[in-house]
Order: C-alpha cells, then structure tokens, then sequence
C-alpha cells in the first residue's frame, strides 16, 4: 500500500510556523477558510464564513491571532492564499489594505496526485492550497504560480476592450439568426449589416415569389431594431478607446518610452491591436518571451517520461483576448519591422510560409523586442 508520508516514527525534520497560513475557498454562498496556526499540533481547522462578509472574516483573523498568542505567547501575522475567481480581486486588496500578507495563485499550476483520480471538495482544495503556500513560503521553485494582481486602474482598462468583444459576439449572433430566418423561406443575398437593411428587407421575395409573412417580417424587424442597438454601442465603445489611447499618447510626438505610442507607430498595427496589447499585456513585466506565450496561452508543454518525449499541444488556459490578436497579429501581411529599431517603418519581403517558429513565438518576440527598447531608450 502507497503511504503519502510515515505513520509511525519520529519524524526527521519538525515544521516551525512563522506565521498563521490561511487558504480561501470562496463561492457564491459560503467561505471555506482553513487555517494552520503554530503550536497547533500541525492540525488544518476549518472554518465557514458567509460569502461576502470581511468583516466577520476579520474578526476570525483576530481570534485565530489571539488564540496562537495564548499558545505560544508571541504574536504571529497572517498569510492567505485564494485562487482567482467570480470575486476577482477585490478581496485581495482589502486584506492587503489591513496588514494582511494576500496571494492568489494559479489553480492550473498546483500539481495533483497522478495514480489516482482526485476527489473534488472545497474541503480537499482548501488543503491543497494551503500546503502550496507552505512549500511557497519555504521557498521551494516551482512548487506554483502566483497571479500578479492589477491595480483598479489598469483592471478598469481593460473593460473597454472586453466589453467590444462581447458586443461583437452578440452582434454575429444576430446577424446568423437574421440569415438563418431567411435561409428557410430562399433568400440568400440579404445583408442585414448594410446601412440599407430596412430598404432592402421591403423589397424581398421568398424563393417561389411570395412577400415575407407578417409574423417573420415582425421578428427580422425586432432583430434589426437589436443589432442597430448593438451597432452604435460598439461605436460608442470604439469612440472611448479612441479617447484613451489618444489620452495616452504624448502631446509633443512620438514618446519612446510609451507603449502605446511605439504600438501605433508600427505598421499593421490598428488602435484596436494597440489597445487589446497595452490592456492585457503592457500592464505587468516579463522576463522573456516564453512568458509572455505562456500567459497569452501559446506555450507548449512539453511531457517527457522516461526515454518517451512528445509535446502535448498548446495549453487553452491564459489570456484568450491577448492570444487571439498575438495570433492574427503574427499573421496580418505585411509584418512591421522590428528588429533593430521597432520605430523606423522599414519594408521586409515575406517570410516564406515553412518557417520553423509558430505564430506565438514570433508574436511573443515582437512584444519583448518593443518592451527592450522601451527600456534601452
């Protein structure tokens, strides 16, 4: 039988606790907290708080602090650690604010146990996220990843260039339904994102001659009166991150050591790249350009066992909106040139289409070699 540790014996080495390591596992209704304080016995409790209600969790934050006082006579601080969800990161920030030592990790970069299937309770991932910030806090590498939290500002920042992504998914919902309407009564050639939609839909005939029925005219009529609703809201969105890249840039000309200005100086580089690059790329640091594929979600991960080595594929987790326009970035013809000088729009002939380096790696090359000359200038 396979035993995860001894059970008996002495063990060699005895865990001194510096502090008082809590883990969050949050949901709609409930908070699941689990806590290992010192002179415990090494015992995980567990507590329930209500979802939403920080200053109850506090107030548990104070007894559990007193209570390791009145074991050990010395006063210990708290370490939570929760993974990033519905709440986001707002409870991250206002433990930050009370003194409290925050981190929100990874959940996909926490290994798991592989010779069997694991079971999935808020009791066992609270556990599991505690003894990761124990080995975290140990110092052991690559134990998991922790998330770098955006300030307010640059979170905010971002909702422009989502809210347009969901508001070009809803448009091609509407057109698909509007097409599809008529697609059974044989229509074919009607556009309903033409300026002329309601002209046009006056004037057609089903396939063997007839006026649209009333009831089908009424409901494309209902969808139109959606999508025009959906169409100058998308222009709205348009106009103010316009405004906010507009605000970004210098007043004097081209800022070196702006990435935004250096974003839109490139060729094949629209406001709607520069924004989606500056929002959900440009607002944290990265050491290489593997980092940067790794959080946009195009690194491989590699799977080695043995002598057998294969690759398993690109990973689905990561940022999508940063890796969709990497992707179609990588690919738009023809390429900005940067490589020596990332400001100076000098023409390159085509790559051929063999090249040996995917689309993320050659997106991901692009961003490091902007984000080095940004800091050489």
């Amino acid at each position: 039988m396979l035993l995860d540790h001894p059970s008996d014996g002495q063990t060699a080495i005895r865990t001194q606790f510096g502090a008082i390591f809590v883990s969050l596992e949050l949901s709609r209704s409930t908070w699941l907290v689990t806590s290992l304080s010192p002179g415990n016995s090494e015992k995980m409790s567990k507590y329930s708080v209500k979802a939403g209600a920080l200053p109850e969790l506090l107030k548990l934050f104070s007894e559990l602090k007193q209570k390791a006082l009145a074991r050990s006579g010395e006063s210990y601080r708290i370490v939570t650690i929760q993974e990033p969800g519905l709440d986001g990161f707002w409870l991250h920030r206002a433990l930050q604010q009370e003194g409290v030592e925050s981190h929100v990790v990874d959940p996909a970069s926490i290994a798991t146990p592989r010779r069997r299937r694991r079971a999935k309770t808020d009791r066992l991932d609270g556990e599991t996220l505690l003894r990761s910030l124990l080995a975290y806090k140990r110092g052991e590498p690559r134990v998991c990843a922790m998330v770098v939290a955006p300030s307010p500002e640059e979170e905010d920042r971002r909702r422009l260039c989502r809210e347009r992504r969901t508001l070009i998914a809803e448009r091609i919902v509407h057109v698909n339904r509007i097409k599809g309407l008529l697609f059974a009564q044989g229509i074919f050639d009607y556009v309903p994102m033409r300026r002329n939609r309601r002209a046009e839909l006056d004037v057609l005939r089903t396939g063997d001659g007839r006026v649209l029925p009333a009831h089908l005219r009424v409901q494309i009529s209902r969808e139109l009166d959606r999508l025009e609703l959906l169409l100058e809201q998308i222009a709205a969105v348009e106009r103010e991150q316009d405004a906010l890249l507009a605000a970004s840039r210098p007043a004097g000309g081209t800022d070196r050591s702006d990435p935004v200005a250096m974003l839109l100086e490139l060729k094949s580089m629209g406001p709607n790249f520069a924004a989606v690059l500056w929002t959900e790329a440009f607002w944290r640091q990265f050491a290489n350009r593997r980092q940067i594929a790794s959080y946009a979600g195009l690194a491989a991960t590699p799977w080695r066992s043995g002598g057998i080595e294969r690759e398993q594929g690109v990973s689905k987790a990561g940022n999508p909106r940063l890796r969709t326009m990497m992707i179609q970035l990588a690919w738009y013809p023809p390429p900005a040139s940067i490589g020596a000088d990332p400001m100076v729009q000098r023409q390159q002939p085509p790559r051929p289409q063999a090249h040996n380096r995917g689309a993320g790696a050659q997106a991901a090359r692009g961003l490091v070699e902007v984000r080095d000359r940004r800091r050489r200038d």
